[in-house]
């Protein structure tokens, strides 16, 4: 059965769409292509799997495609320009549609490419890993990373729709898998207490991929996503709180070098950081820092951060986060479960405390 959310951003408003055997339902895309122009941007392991699907959804359409290198370590202004040079050589007009088919490296350059060729075009995505399903896809942010940091070249620019094969998570590897369980269990950290009991009840079932698991978490994740978004499109308030773990994260990211720690992977031991830190703040008790923990655990993700990024360093790097206002770091920390909250109020002795005690090998 597929469910329809919705992302209320009045004349900007779109659907997602969330069930199995999406892909070929060209009923689902037609609405929202203006023009008889379609390219569908992918990476070298997911066009082999799911291409020919996707293009038998768009016969009608005059179609062309890019395949770009599959790795966070691609998600750049070189690789990006591959997508620009294919709408320019085939001479794609305004109101042509990209399709982002992929994950959110994908999602997230497709998208930046729609914002900036002529000034911006329409484009529609289909995420095929969990992390993108239940985050990256929804929202509007687009760009690419930079040597010195991670998404700090980028645009807003929503899609036209999300559709979400379920499907598709199939062929997910379980290092992917568990990746994007990361981004699931944040939503409950960060405003939804009860679905975070749910994970706790139901983390098993997730990782044997059971399918009516999967759909609710996905779905759960979405609505949570979607609300935010609505409330808060360019993060300007609220918003902020889907980056927690995310400012320690990226850090990890880029001090490992892209694609060493998958997104999700980075964002779980920064969960676990913004866990610890706001247990030395006083905000959180031993046993909610410990039930978070406990459940990153479960999904088997690392709860600490790589031994080979010094504390000095670390600091450096956080610095280039786009939350820094008026030279200011912030963190989005922990009141309790489900309550997340953007602080500059805080000991810099205290983060350095969390930086050292939370390192593989401390």
């Amino acid at each position: 059965m597929m469910k329809t959310l919705q992302v209320p951003l009045g004349e900007r408003s779109y659907p997602i769409y969330i069930g199995a055997a999406l892909l070929e339902r060209s009923e689902l895309l037609q609405p929202f292509i203006s023009g008889r122009q379609v390219m569908v941007v992918s990476n070298e392991t997911i066009a082999p799997l799911y291409m020919e699907q996707m293009l038998r959804g768009l016969k009608d359409f005059q179609c062309e495609t890019v395949v770009l290198p599959d790795g966070e370590e691609y998600k750049n202004l070189e690789v990006l320009q591959r997508i620009f040079d294919a709408l320019l050589e085939a001479r794609f007009a305004r109101d042509a549609m990209l399709v982002a088919l992929g994950g959110g490296v994908i999602g997230d350059m497709t998208g930046f490419a729609a914002a900036c060729y002529q000034r911006g075009i329409d484009f529609i995505q289909v995420p095929t890993t969990l992390l993108a399903q239940v985050d990256s896809s929804v929202g509007g942010k687009t760009g690419v990373n930079h040597p010195l940091g991670k998404n700090m070249i980028g645009a807003f620019h929503q899609p036209r729709c999300v559709i979400i094969d379920t499907a598709t998570l199939r062929t997910l590897e379980d290092r992917q898998l568990h990746a994007g369980i990361a981004e699931v269990i944040k939503y409950g950290l960060i405003r939804d207490a009860e679905f975070f009991a749910w994970l706790e009840d139901n983390m098993d079932a997730l990782l044997a991929r059971d399918e009516g698991a999967v759909a609710y978490a996905i779905e759960q994740s979405c609505r949570n996503k979607a609300e935010i978004v609505a409330a808060d499109e360019r993060e300007r308030g609220q918003r902020a709180l889907l980056n927690l773990g995310h400012t320690f994260g990226h850090a990890i990211e880029t001090g490992m070098g892209y694609g060493n720690w998958l997104h999700g992977e980075a964002v779980a031991a920064g969960m676990c950081m913004a866990a610890e830190m706001s247990h030395r703040l006083g905000w959180i008790g031993h046993q909610d820092r410990q039930r978070v923990l406990k459940l990153i655990e479960r999904a088997r993700l690392p709860v600490r951060a790589p031994a080979e990024i010094a504390s000095e360093r670390f600091q450096a790097l956080m610095a280039v986060d786009k939350k820094v206002q008026a030279g200011r770091l912030r963190l989005v920390l922990l009141k309790s479960i489900g309550h997340a909250v953007v602080s500059d109020d805080f000991d810099a002795a205290i983060l350095e405390e969390t930086l050292a005690s939370c390192r593989q090998g401390a």
